[in-house]
């Protein structure tokens, strides 16, 4: 295992931009806790963010090449968020959701919700194999 400065830092920076759209729903939601409104999470920002999400796990994956360490998780947890991120999409448009002729409820709604659930949790897959590799490098 190559666990030089280099792998160690691509590994933490990798982690560092996997969890960015995970961690932001929740400071924002925090923050108007913090002046007084209730707390609203925007479940819509991980995907938002995808493009953070992506050069994070691209950065991960890299880490983990040369750390010879979590590249399968990670590479499977992108390949399977990236699939449910693009499904979820092209579901909406199908459906009409995404245009409004479609309102948002019935299965439609349920299939869209459902497929970005499964993005977030495939992201979150990724971001712990990214902690974990980032334990590895350090060892």
């Amino acid at each position: 295992m190559k666990t030089d400065t280099v792998t160690k830092t691509l590994a933490v920076t990798g982690a560092l931009l996997v969890w960015t759209p995970l961690l932001l729903p929740l400071a924002f939601g925090l923050a108007r806790l913090g002046s007084g409104r209730p707390v609203l999470v925007d479940w819509l920002i991980p995907a938002e963010l995808f493009p953070i999400a992506l050069l994070g796990a691209a950065v991960l994956l890299w880490a983990a090449r040369r750390a010879r360490s979590r590249l399968r998780t990670i590479g499977w947890g992108l390949g399977i968020a990236v699939l449910f991120l693009v499904g979820s999409q092209v579901l909406a448009i199908v459906t009409g959701l995404a245009s409004g002729t479609t309102g948002p409820t019935g299965w439609p709604w349920a299939v869209v919700v459902g497929a970005m659930a499964g993005y977030i949790l495939a992201l979150i897959v990724v971001a712990v194999a990214g902690l974990l590799l980032v334990r590895d490098t350090f060892r």
